[in-house]
């Protein structure tokens, strides 16, 4: 069964630790974040 998880606030802070702890137990993510320029810096490059 494939795990999802919402996250807010993921561009700093808890948030951003939460996403990196569901990220690593390959949990599929929905990040939201107020700063959208912030959130596009830590997203991964995509080819």
């Amino acid at each position: 069964m494939n795990k999802n998880a919402l996250i807010t606030g993921a561009s700093s802070g808890i948030g951003l630790e939460l996403a990196h702890i569901f990220a690593q137990n390959k949990t599929d993510l929905v990040l939201v974040a107020r700063s959208e320029k912030a959130l596009k810096e830590l997203a991964p490059s995509r080819k």
